[in-house]
């Protein structure tokens, strides 16, 4: 059997934290629940990440990091800009749903490099948002956007909670 690289190694235990902070919540997830997911040892978690809490940002930072992209990569007319971002972000919903839950449990959890790294991950969604809207040409931008990104964390919300009826329905 030929071993895994450290890098290889790394994203593992990574993907196995999404999938464990994201059923578990963050006080709830042990890195030795991470290590049983990854099928490693504990200590072998701490070569890669020093802390529980520094592995929660990397997932954290991953889940921002793949919004961004989804949103980067849709080619669209500016007017159909805001229904093709939504239908990119809904597509990512449905190939990573830990993200989606881990971004849910980032905004609750109360530690400051946490919080931080929500607001930075929060921040970035919504600078490179206004910037394509405002290269679209949409009106009324930053009322747009605030309407974007609020409408996205509901639908966090409503997943996290799988409580669809909180999202109406488009006619």
């Amino acid at each position: 059997m030929v071993r895994s690289s450290k890098e290889n190694r790394k994203e593992e235990i990574l993907e196995a934290g999404l999938e464990v902070f994201a059923k578990r919540g963050y006080h709830n997830t042990t890195t030795a629940y991470v290590a049983e997911k990854a099928g490693i040892s504990q200590p072998y978690v701490f070569r890669f990440f020093k802390t529980k809490e520094e592995l929660f940002i990397a997932a954290l930072d991953r889940a921002f990091e793949r919004i961004l992209l989804a949103f980067k990569n849709v080619d669209s007319s500016p007017e159909q800009l805001v229904d093709k971002m939504i239908e990119a972000y809904e597509e990512l919903s449905e190939l990573h749903p830990n993200e989606i839950a881990l971004q849910v449990i980032g905004i609750s959890v109360t530690e400051e490099a946490i919080q931080n790294a929500t607001k930075k991950g929060l921040s970035n969604i919504q600078n490179y948002t206004l910037e394509r809207f405002k290269d679209a040409g949409i009106e009324d931008v930053e009322s747009e956007v605030t309407t974007f990104l609020a409408r996205g964390i509901l639908c966090n919300i409503s997943f996290f909670l799988d409580l669809p009826e909180l999202i109406a329905k488009s006619k």
